[in-house]
């Protein structure tokens, strides 16, 4: 027992600290030291409860002491996988995927873009997207205007803000900053005629529109003459528009319908609730002008339902609206202590819905007011002298017709090129 008695005196020396409960193997045994008697204890019979750290001690796993951003971009040169037994690996990210994580993260700060493989800026559009660096105000609009200058349909070639009137008052530059579209959607936007976006409808830019649809959007006559002023005296603006829908707009009458005819490639047009006086003289003005016949049943052109979004930015736009939508989320409990109000306030409840079905009955078309362009079919073969003879008949009947139409619609011609016109060209 000489081993106890040297473990007794350095456990009883004034110059040893305490480090604890030593614990000794014997015969195969695991036995503890009992400090203050000096002797050996078996574990099982006495054991206390030693704890290495005290409770509010705590531990921090510290790669380098540089800012959190330079540790979170380090962190993400790896990739965390787990195998099938559980096991944590990684493996580190290839250059590409580097540079290309370091690049959308400052995609604000290019210069310019022309001339980019369009491969590798899809990918780079796709990198900043998830980071979502477009929703910012500043920056974003920065970056969203490099790619749309250097792709412009690939960005975005179709764009729909059906019912999105927040989207567009929040997101206004970042919208017109989209080139080359080729349908867009503006319906029950609520917009009126002098909206910086329809403004926007004339510029150079949105020439390649061919599919315009502004249904229920409070237009008037004035509207139309402001979106129709380049394309009537410049040949500028709208003149690829191959369909376009008016519908719902009320203060459009006979006058601003004629508006309409310097689109000469105009396919499809819908102006089912417009506020006509004379509506078979307007049918017959749109099929003398441009073409169009007057087409009893709905046409599949106006189903909103294949307006969509596409394009690069399709997630973009959907990050916007979410944004938007999170932003007036408070104004709910706003709604139920207006619900409370109304229960309790009657009167004011019911003359909302007067107000609603007045709206309703406005917007509803009175008629299916729709026009297309029928198809040209050339026939080879040789005609008969009957044939040839009706359609005799029917050119000198067409002839006087539009000689007719002339006379009458010789004043508006001349009036369309008024002070108020001059005024409005000069401002683009």
């Amino acid at each position: 027992q000489n081993w106890t008695r040297g473990m007794s005196y350095c456990l009883h020396s004034e110059n040893h600290l305490d480090t604890g409960p030593i614990y000794v193997r014997e015969n195969g045994k695991l036995h503890v030291v009992n400090q203050g008697a000096g002797g050996i204890q078996g574990v099982i019979s006495k054991t206390r409860s030693f704890r290495l750290f005290s409770r509010g001690f705590s531990v921090e796993l510290c790669m380098n002491r540089e800012d959190d951003r330079a540790r979170r971009q380090r962190t993400d040169h790896f990739i965390f996988t787990y195998t099938k037994e559980g096991n944590l690996r990684y493996s580190a990210k290839s250059l590409f995927s580097l540079v290309l994580g370091y690049i959308s993260d400052n995609v604000d700060r290019i210069d310019s873009l022309i001339g980019f493989p369009e491969q590798i800026a899809e990918k780079l559009f796709s990198a900043a997207e998830a980071r979502q660096k477009f929703t910012e105000p500043v920056t974003g609009l920065r970056a969203l205007q490099k790619f749309t200058e250097a792709y412009g349909s690939l960005v975005l070639c179709s764009l729909c803000l059906r019912n999105r009137y927040l989207v567009i008052s929040e997101k206004l530059e970042e919208i017109k900053s989209f080139r080359e579209l080729t349908c867009l959607d503006l319906s029950c936007c609520k917009l009126g005629d002098e909206h910086e976006l329809l403004e926007h409808l004339t510029n150079e830019a949105l020439s390649s529109v061919k599919r315009l649809l502004l249904k229920d959007n409070s237009l008037s006559d004035a509207g139309l003459r402001r979106m129709t002023a380049p394309v009537r005296v410049l040949k500028k603006g709208l003149e690829n528009l191959l369909v376009l829908d008016l519908s719902c707009n009320p203060k459009i009458t006979d006058v601003g319908i004629g508006y309409l005819f310097s689109f000469k490639k105009l396919n499809c047009l819908d102006i089912s609730g417009a506020g006509l006086k004379d509506v078979n003289a307007v049918i017959k003005r749109i099929q003398m002008q441009i073409g169009l016949v007057h087409s009893k049943v709905p046409l599949k052109e106006f189903d909103h339902s294949n307006c969509k979004t596409e394009g690069w930015a399709e997630q973009t736009v959907l990050q916007w609206e979410q944004a938007v939508m999170e932003a007036i989320k408070p104004q709910d409990n706003l709604r139920s202590t207006t619900a409370a109000l109304r229960f309790y306030a009657k009167t004011h409840r019911l003359e909302e819905v007067v107000k609603c079905k007045l709206v309703e009955a406005e917007t509803k078309a009175p008629g299916n007011l729709q026009f297309y362009k029928e198809n040209v079919q050339t026939c080879h073969l040789p005609l008969k002298k009957e044939v040839a003879g009706s359609h005799e008949l029917k050119n000198n009947k067409k002839r006087a017709l539009a000689e007719q139409e002339r006379e009458r619609t010789s004043k508006q011609k001349y009036l369309c090129l008024t002070v108020e016109d001059w005024d409005l060209l000069n401002t683009y």
